[in-house]
């Protein structure tokens, strides 16, 4: 997809465009609009044009590891893989989503045990809980994946034997430090001297501070130092393989240094909870090597996986960086399998600063958040509240702030504005006029529009090129700050034209009104469409009181504000959809509140 991008780019059309960021506005032009049209025709051309193969799309979460119940950070990684895919198929893609839980391992072992339950049964019972936590969020996957599968074991030992009888794995003596709550092997520089709870001196790993434990056994090995340099070569070549820019650095940093060679088993003696080798029984598949090949498992390897895998796309944590950036294409290149298109980073969620631990009892459960800030309501503030280079920090008070100033304030108070039978009393898209909103750069400014109101029209127009740019690159934060921004605009823009003053007998008037709710609405249909990926019920039920059909809510129906174009639109004239009640409902502050002498609420109120 990306060379097609790179045709727009060049075009000169194209780069005669700028926008602010900043802004969210175009550079006012006399023939904005045409060069608008043009760029929006290529876009809708290229996408028409791109060969079958290129419209694949395949996204992932990592798959979670069921030794304990979900919390906030897997949501929002479920929320991040959940949007692109949503955002995909708006754009005409075929995309496919993958998530599901990894169930192999010595953690795995011990927590079942220590549970008194057999490994299968421990671990359906956690999977169950991912699997309803996701459906409860309308995390949309296509594919849930389980290690336990059968279809992830063949798959596992025909990875195994292609790197085998390649010669990149081979059988040999591996001593060294290993930690089982990491489920990793590490080098001397990795690892650090710290003292446990009763004061006893222990190594613990620099990265993740868990202990770590001497460990001498015949294993087998693969060859990762044969694959430093050409690792070097595809991060050097594809600047965004790992996005975002820091954790690429981080990564090509890493490989500064010598890639010792890596066990990919355990003895079965030691670990019972995995995949044998194959032709080895006393041996097990490594859980790291395991839990990797499920991305190959959904796309059908290894008989059917070319037309999805060639379009695979990795969503990860900032901890599992090195499994993903430099075990797993190493892995790819020695089974002479493309490498994935792009490794979407993001950080982690803390609570007061701190990162979330049983033991501090700071864990945020996810599905109960969900039930007292509402589903759209925790999508929406994980996806404007996560930043992916930087560590974000949950605070309920936080959420209730957020969400009633810019989803019940503004867009629901805009939407609810527009659309009362005082100011629209026909509930229909009313009429646009040109006399009332004429073109800027007409024989000017004989409307009633003001400068404020075409700045408004240009962001609003730039928007879903922001939007789609911010997207891409998963800095969703930035698209919904270009949402937000541009409906504070149209809410000033409204407000300054008062059309509750207006439609008393004046012909004049109504049409000045019209144009003012048609304008309004059809705001509002952007953000809408825009936002379907993020608040996907409450974006559908705000298209829905517009009147927008299914079939108008894909990305290529995203044509603003036609009429002041000169062409005909499709909405003027319609019957607006059944009013269903406020968009999104005012939120209560936390318990921090109570006990507190309560202030009279105002309603918001749509004047008359």
């Amino acid at each position: 997809m990306m060379k097609y991008l790179s045709i727009i780019r060049n075009c000169k059309v194209a780069q005669r465009w700028s926008f602010s960021h900043a802004t969210c506005a175009l550079s006012p032009s006399p023939s904005f609009s045409s060069k608008w049209n043009c760029k929006r025709l290529m876009v809708r051309r290229l996408g028409t044009d791109i060969p079958t193969e290129d419209r694949n799309y395949y996204i992932t979460t990592p798959i979670f590891y069921v030794n304990a119940s979900p919390h906030i950070g897997h949501l929002y990684s479920a929320v991040t893989a959940d949007y692109l895919h949503r955002y995909k198929l708006l754009q005409g893609f075929n995309s496919r989503f993958a998530t599901g839980t990894d169930e192999h391992g010595l953690k795995i072992q011990q927590a079942a045990d220590a549970a008194g339950q057999d490994p299968l049964s421990f671990c359906t019972k956690v999977s169950e809980r991912f699997k309803h936590l996701f459906k409860s969020c309308h995390i949309s996957y296509t594919d849930y994946i389980r290690t336990t599968e059968e279809r992830h074991r063949c798959a596992v030992e025909h990875f195994w034997t292609v790197l085998q009888s390649k010669g990149f794995i081979y059988k040999g003596n591996y001593e060294g430090w290993y930690s089982t709550q990491d489920e990793s092997f590490l080098t001397p520089s990795q690892v650090g001297d710290a003292k446990d709870s009763s004061g006893k001196e222990i190594k613990i790993s620099l990265e993740s501070g868990h202990k770590v434990e001497w460990m001498i056994e015949e294993n087998y090995m693969f060859r990762l130092s044969e694959f430093r340099s050409r690792l070097q070569e595809w991060l050097e070549g594809n600047p965004r393989a790992v996005q975002p820019e820091r954790f690429h650095h981080a990564v090509l940093q890493w490989l500064q240094e010598d890639l010792p060679d890596l066990s990919v088993s355990r003895q079965r003696s030691r670990l019972q909870w995995g995949i044998p080798v194959p032709g080895d029984l006393d041996q097990t598949i490594y859980v790291w090597l395991d839990a990797l090949v499920n991305y190959l498992t959904v796309a059908g390897y290894p008989d059917t996986h070319s037309q999805w895998w060639r379009a695979a796309h990795h969503v990860v944590g900032k901890d599992i960086l090195k499994f993903h950036a430099i075990y797993w294409p190493a892995f790819l290149l020695a089974a002479d399998l493309p490498l994935p298109q792009t490794i979407h980073v993001h950080s982690h969620w803390t609570v007061g600063g701190k990162k979330m631990s049983k033991s501090l009892g700071n864990v945020v459960d996810p599905l109960e958040r969900s039930q007292r800030f509402t589903i759209d309501g925790m999508r929406y503030f994980l996806l404007r509240q996560g930043v992916p280079d930087t560590d974000c920090d949950y605070d309920d008070d936080k959420v209730v702030k957020l969400l009633n100033a810019e989803l019940t304030d503004s867009l629901g108070g805009l939407l609810n504005r527009c659309t009362a039978p005082s100011l629209n009393p026909a509930q229909v898209y009313p009429h646009f006029c040109s006399d009332s909103f004429p073109s800027q750069g007409t024989e000017a400014h004989k409307g009633r529009a003001v400068d404020e109101d075409y700045h408004m029209l240009d962001a609003v127009r730039a928007l879903p090129a922001v939007v789609e740019q911010h997207y891409e690159s998963v800095h969703v934060y930035k698209a919904l700050e270009a949402i937000n921004r541009c409906v504070r605009q149209t809410n000033g823009f409204v407000q300054r034209h008062t059309p509750w003053k207006l439609g008393s007998g004046d012909g004049r008037d109504q049409l000045w009104l019209d144009t003012i709710l048609h304008v309004s609405l059809e705001c509002l249909r952007m953000y809408g469409t825009l936002l379907q990926p993020i608040v996907p019920e409450m974006a559908d039920k705000l298209l829905s009181r517009l009147g927008v059909k299914p079939e108008e809510k894909s990305w290529a129906a995203l044509d603003f504000l036609v009429k002041y174009q000169g062409k005909d639109c499709p909405f003027e004239g319609r019957a607006l959809g059944p009013d269903t009640g406020v968009l999104f409902n005012r939120l209560e502050r936390p318990n921090a509140e109570k006990g507190k002498p309560k202030k009279a609420k105002k309603a918001t109120k749509v004047k008359s």
